[in-house]
């Protein structure tokens, strides 16, 4: 693989280019080989070399006209969630597979309007439903690290952004765009040692991204470090009159923000995410990333959010009843798969079409979601979890009486083989139990790559900020960033 210019973050890129010390199209070159190279991962669904070499060279040309933009030079990776014009998207799912949008999501439009060229189109869990790019109609991810015990296994890069981070991960791109439902960004960093932030939700417009559960989708990026995943949610981020949960707020300015001090800051450590079972080395992680957070100035608080217990229930009620209303669209009339039996009628081509085109895990979530809101239940069920989910809501305000944001740990354990929990839904579910609360308050997040387990697998620590405060939780992965050092990599094996 070409090295060098792929290892290049984002900031790398932009300013190594601005200064002239290469070309962009020196950049798209070596990225789209690194990306050719790389097959085995199947981190990507679709390909688009072509769309990063046109985005290279209308760089180049910027630059020799003195017009550049926040990202000219920068080649991205694009999940396949995001609707893109005139090239396929297909939310890994078989019933839409062949889709090509006629029109471009919002959050993809800000990032090439900035300048960023697109490499291709990330594989996920299909519909995003997964921890562990293993629902994938288009085959699992793999991810790029291996255990330090020669185990041959291959392991999940973790879900359903597991493409983007698989591909961050090995250098084939210095970015990518991720959705967070309930920890979708967050926990696959973690998995593969990279950094990626789930803004407050509304930050980011969800139009042109194919929906989940529409109260919990949220945008947001992946990258390397700290400073790339600030630069890239200011190209992301603003506001869409188009989506009706968008909010109608100026972008800051989150990479000037930036500084490690956080002299005067109060760090809350909520006792409900010490869990049964919980592996020594996450606690120990956990335990140094409280010590960091002093270090950096910080004040260290004991908080309780006693709700946290019912979040991962709630999630599993909420989440699954607005995908049982949003994917009722894919039906075999409109767009995507049609499957018309010979002599069917409109009810059987609407089985027909459901029951080819989507997987198990999303035909299990279908059923769960329709399930809660069905007339003898709604009450008994998605009443109740809404109910709830303003309690836990109301555990985190609570808790900013106190601090200004909480450190725990991102997931429960590292990186797991393929195929390890997937004859178990619900040992699969646990892996979201760090991530869930913030997703349900709409709080931002952010994981941070804080060390390595006995096993050489990245572990990863979790900042949870104060409503519109993605400049203190970034400020507070910056300072762990620096005095964890990270700078473990994967070997190249594939």
């Amino acid at each position: 693989m070409t090295g060098n210019l792929t290892d290049l973050t984002v900031a790398g890129i932009r300013d190594g280019f601005r200064k002239g010390e290469f070309t962009a199209r020196e950049v798209a070159q070596a990225f789209n080989a690194n990306v050719a190279a790389a097959k085995a991962l199947n981190a990507f669904i679709i390909e688009t070399p072509d769309h990063a070499l046109a985005a290279a060279d209308a760089a180049d040309k910027a630059r020799s006209d003195d017009k550049l933009l926040p990202l000219s030079g920068v080649p991205i990776g694009m999940k396949d969630l995001f609707c893109t014009q005139g090239v396929q998207t297909t939310a890994a799912s078989h019933i839409l597979e062949g889709f090509t949008p006629t029109y471009e999501s919002t959050v993809s439009r800000h990032l090439f309007e900035a300048g960023a060229g697109m490499l291709g189109k990330m594989n996920l869990d299909q519909f995003a439903m997964g921890s562990s790019n293993e629902t994938s109609y288009f085959g699992n991810v793999i991810s790029p690290w291996r255990r330090s015990d020669g185990g041959n296994a291959d392991l999940a890069p973790g879900g359903s952004s597991g493409g983007s981070s698989a591909a961050i991960a090995a250098r084939l791109c210095p970015a990518a765009t991720g959705t967070d439902t309930g920890g979708s960004i967050r926990q696959p960093a973690a998995f593969t040692g990279i950094s990626g932030i789930k803004p407050t939700y509304g930050r980011c417009s969800r139009w042109g991204i194919v929906a989940f559960a529409s109260s919990l989708d949220q945008a947001g990026p992946m990258a390397r470090d700290v400073r790339d995943c600030a630069i890239m949610l200011e190209n992301m981020a603003g506001f869409d009159p188009r989506d009706a949960t968008s909010l109608d707020l100026p972008v800051p300015k989150w990479e000037e923000g930036l500084s490690s001090n956080l002299k005067g800051k109060r760090i809350g450590i909520p006792t409900e995410y010490r869990v049964e079972g919980m592996p020594a080395e996450i606690e120990a992680l956990w335990q140094q990333g409280v010590a960091w957070m002093k270090d950096a100035g910080a004040e260290i608080v004991d908080v309780s959010l006693p709700h946290t217990r019912y979040a991962l229930p709630t999630y599993y009620i909420i989440a699954p009843a607005e995908a049982s209303s949003n994917l009722a669209r894919y039906d075999g009339v409109r767009y995507g798969l049609r499957d018309l039996p010979e002599g069917a009628g409109l009810q059987d081509m609407y089985a027909a079409t459901r029951a080819a085109g989507f997987g198990p895990e999303v035909k299990r979530r279908i059923m769960i979601g329709t399930y809660v809101l069905s007339a003898g239940f709604y009450d008994a069920y998605y009443t109740q979890a809404q109910k709830v989910r303003t309690l836990i809501a109301r555990d985190f305000e609570q808790a900013w009486e106190k601090c200004d944001l909480l450190l725990t740990p991102t997931a429960p354990s590292a990186a797991f083989a393929l195929g390890e929990k997937q004859a178990d839904p619900l040992a699969m579910y646990l892996n979201d139990v760090f991530t869930v609360p913030a997703s349900l308050a709409g709080l931002p997040a952010m994981s941070v790559p804080g060390g390595l387990d006995s096993q050489g697998l990245p572990l990863g620590l979790q900042i949870i900020g104060k409503p519109l405060d993605e400049q203190g939780v970034l400020n507070a992965g910056l300072a762990i960033e620096e005095r964890a050092g990270f700078t473990a990599r994967p070997d190249q094996w594939w």
